[in-house]
């Protein structure tokens, strides 16, 4: 696994499957958090699934905050504004598929 971007030290996103593996609708990335580090609060015209591999997020969206652990997940609709935020006292890993238009 080679890290393609990391954000202010806080967030690393890894690519684990993407066109570069020759797969022809989705990319698959690892995000790696450190303790009360958020993305940033956006939207966008395609959806997230999002699976929690370690530790526990915080996922806000524009009328809720949902708390989800290591072994669950959630749907992020298309366009629907949201933030991940890293509530754990260690790292937080979660893997997010995404449609391949979503760039890497």
């Amino acid at each position: 696994m080679q890290p393609l971007e990391i954000r202010n030290g806080t967030v690393l996103k890894r690519v684990l499957i993407g066109p570069r593996d020759g797969a022809p609708n989705f990319v698959m990335r690892l995000f790696t958090m450190k303790p009360d580090a958020s993305t940033e609060y956006h939207s966008h015209p395609w959806e997230h699934e999002i699976f929690v591999v370690e530790g526990e997020l915080e996922v806000i969206q524009k009328d809720k905050k949902t708390r989800v652990e290591k072994g669950t997940y959630i749907f992020v609709e298309p366009n629907e504004e949201h933030q991940f935020h890293n509530v754990y006292d260690g790292e937080t890993s979660f893997i997010c598929v995404i449609p391949k238009e979503g760039g890497e």
